[in-house]
C-alpha cells in the first residue's frame, strides 16, 4: 500500500508546555490506523494540526499528492482531509439530504438546487451505508444513534469531495474520533463494516479511540501517544492488549498488585474497604436506564464508603449521575434514596453548571434550594468567610469574584456549597479536572474525610490512579452498562483500563 499521510517530527507547545514532542506517524491508503493514548497524551492537538485548526511549531506533513500545511479547516477539506467528531454535529430538525450538504449546498440565485443536493447526498450515503435503508427525506432526529453516525461520515465525505462513480471518493484521509462511544456492540460492528468498505476503496482512516477491542478487531496498525511522544506502534491484530496498555501507561502490567501497594501520583493513599465499616444503605440503583445512557446500572451505596465509577469518554458516566439526581429522565429501572439528608451533585462542568463565575464566593456558597427565601448580606458574607477558612480557599475574602479564583479553589467553592447543606450522599463528577497537583490531593483527602464521617460518595473520575487510591469499591461503566462493583484491592489502573476498553 502507498502512503496517504505522513506526519514528520511534529512539535507543538502552548506557552512553556510542550504538548507534542517530535511525533511521527504514517497512514497508508486503504489502512485503518488507530491512534491511542490517555487523556492529555496529545491526540487532540495532533488531529487539530492535521485539520488546520492549529499550526505546528516544527515538523512537516505530507499527503499523497505533496506537502500539506492547511491554512484552516476549509483548506484541509479542499485537500481531502476530513473528520467526524465524537460529539454529534447534525441538525436534528433538518432531513438527511440537508445535513449532508450543509455548508456545501448547491444553489442558484440563493435557492437550493434540491435535485443536485439529493444526488450528492445519495452518492455520499451510498458509499457509507451501502444498503439504502436510511431514507434521505427523514429528519435526522428520527434516526437511531448508529444511523446518525453514518450520516455524519457521509457528510464528511461529501465535504472532502465526491467524484464520479469511476473516480470514487476524492477525500484522502478520514479521521474518526471515538466513533463507537455512543454505540452498542452490534451497531459498532455494523459501523466498522462500512469503515472497512471505505478503506478498501482507498481511503486512509485514522481511528481515535480508547476501545482496545475495536483496535484489535478492526484496525490494521496502531500508534500510541504518551506525554506528547510516540511510545508504541505496530500491527493492531497481532499485538497483545497488555502491550498496548503498557505503552499507554508507561508501566509494566502487574496483574498481581493489590491495593496495599497502590499510591496515587501525588502520594495519597486510599481508605480501603478493610478500614471502613459497612454502613446502612443510602442509595440503591436497580437496573436504571436513561433515554440513551446508561443502558443498565445497578449498585448499592452505603454510609461511610466511596464508590468509584470508571469508564471511557462517552461511556455514560456523567449521564448516570444526572439520571440518579433526576436531571435527565430515565426510561426504566428504579432509584431508591434512603438518605435522611438527601443528595447533592458536584458537576464536572464547573464554569457552565456548577458555579456562577460572575458572582462572589459567598454568593456561590449560599446558593441552595434549601436556603431561606431572604438572606441578609452580612449573613451571606459571614457564611462565606467560614467556609473559606474551613476549606482553606485561597481568596481575598467572601466578596471576591469566583471566576477570578484558580481552578482548584473554584472546586473547593463547589464542595463548600455541598458541605454547607450537609447532604448524606455526594455525587462527585471529575473533581480534580483542570486543577493543580496540590489542590488535587486536598480535594481527594477531603472526600476521604467525608466518607469517614459517614457520608456516602459516588466518585466519577477519568484518572484511574485516583480511583484506585481513593475508593473502597469500583465499578466499570462500559458502553452504558455498569459492571458489578468489586473491592479496590482487586483493581489496578491496568485492570481498570483493560476492563473499560474491552
Amino acid at each position: 500500500m502507498t502512503s496517504a499521510l505522513s506526519l514528520l517530527e511534529i512539535e507543538k507547545s502552548f506557552g512553556p508546555v510542550a504538548v507534542l514532542r517530535g511525533v511521527s506517524l504514517e497512514v497508508k491508503r486503504g489502512e485503518v490506523h488507530a491512534l491511542l493514548g490517555q487523556n492529555g497524551a496529545g491526540k487532540s492537538t495532533l488531529m487539530r494540526i492535521l485539520l488546520g485548526l492549529e499550526r505546528a511549531d516544527r515538523g512537516a506533513i505530507v499527503l499523497a499528492d505533496g506537502p500539506y500545511a492547511p491554512r484552516g479547516p476549509a483548506d484541509a477539506r479542499e485537500r481531502g482531509v476530513v473528520m467526524v467528531p465524537q460529539e454529534r454535529t447534525l441538525c436534528p430538525a433538518l432531513d438527511v439530504v440537508e445535513n449532508i450538504v450543509l455548508g456545501i449546498e448547491p444553489s442558484a440565485s440563493g435557492l437550493l438546487r434540491r435535485k443536485e443536493a439529493h444526488a450528492i447526498a445519495s452518492r455520499a450515503l451510498g458509499l457509507v451505508a451501502g444498503d439504502g435503508r436510511i431514507p434521505l427525506a427523514a429528519p435526522v432526529r428520527a434516526l437511531s444513534v448508529a444511523d446518525q453516525q453514518l450520516v455524519e461520515i457521509a457528510r464528511a465525505l461529501a465535504q472532502g469531495g465526491l467524484g464520479t462513480d469511476a473516480e470514487g471518493v476524492r477525500a484522502k484521509v478520514l479521521v474518526l474520533d471515538e466513533p463507537t462511544a455512543s454505540l452498542g456492540k452490534s451497531d459498532a460492528d455494523r459501523l466498522f463494516l462500512r469503515v472497512r468498505a471505505l478503506a478498501d476503496a482507498g481511503l486512509a482512516i485514522v481511528l481515535v479511540t480508547h476501545f482496545l477491542s475495536d483496535v484489535r478487531e478492526h484496525a490494521d496498525g496502531y500508534t500510541v501517544l504518551r506525554d506528547g511522544k510516540v511510545c508504541g506502534s505496530g500491527d493492531a491484530k497481532t499485538t497483545a492488549p497488555e502491550k498496548i496498555v503498557h505503552a499507554m501507561l508507561g508501566r509494566e502490567l502487574d496483574t498481581e498488585r493489590g491495593d496495599a501497594d497502590v499510591e496515587g501520583a501525588h502520594g495519597y493513599r486510599g481508605a480501603h474497604a478493610a478500614d471502613v465499616k459497612e454502613g446502612e444503605p443510602l442509595l440503591e440503583l436497580r437496573a436504571v436506564a436513561g433515554k440513551t445512557k446508561p443502558r443498565d446500572a445497578s449498585f448499592v451505596l452505603r454510609r461511610g464508603e466511596i464508590l468509584g465509577i470508571a469508564g471511557l469518554v462517552g461511556s455514560g458516566r456523567t449521564e448516570l449521575l444526572r439520571a440518579i439526581l433526576g436531571l435527565d429522565p430515565t426510561s426504566s429501572g428504579k432509584v431508591v434514596l434512603t438518605a435522611p439528608r438527601g443528595i447533592g451533585l458536584l458537576s464536572e462542568d464547573r464554569g457552565g453548571e456548577g458555579l456562577m463565575l460572575g458572582r462572589s464566593v459567598a454568593d456561590n456558597i449560599e446558593l441552595s434550594a434549601r436556603g431561606p427565601f431572604m438572606v441578609r448580606p452580612a449573613r451571606v458574607d459571614a457564611e462565606g468567610a467560614r467556609w473559606i477558612s474551613e476549606l482553606s480557599i485561597r481568596a481575598s475574602g467572601p466578596a471576591q469574584r469566583t471566576g477570578d479564583l484558580s481552578g482548584g479553589n473554584q472546586q473547593k467553592v463547589q464542595i463548600a456549597r455541598l458541605l454547607r447543606e450537609d447532604y448524606d450522599v455526594l455525587l462527585v463528577d471529575e473533581p480534580t479536572r483542570g486543577i493543580d497537583v496540590a489542590s488535587k490531593a486536598q480535594v481527594l483527602d477531603l472526600l476521604r474525610t467525608l466518607a469517614r464521617r459517614g457520608k456516602g460518595v459516588v466518585l466519577v473520575s477519568s484518572q484511574l490512579e485516583e480511583l484506585v487510591a481513593t475508593c473502597d469499591r469500583i465499578a466499570v461503566l462500559r458502553r452504558g452498562v455498569l459492571s458489578p462493583s468489586r473491592p479496590v484491592s482487586e483493581w489496578t489502573e491496568q485492570k481498570l483500563l483493560l476492563e473499560a476498553a474491552s
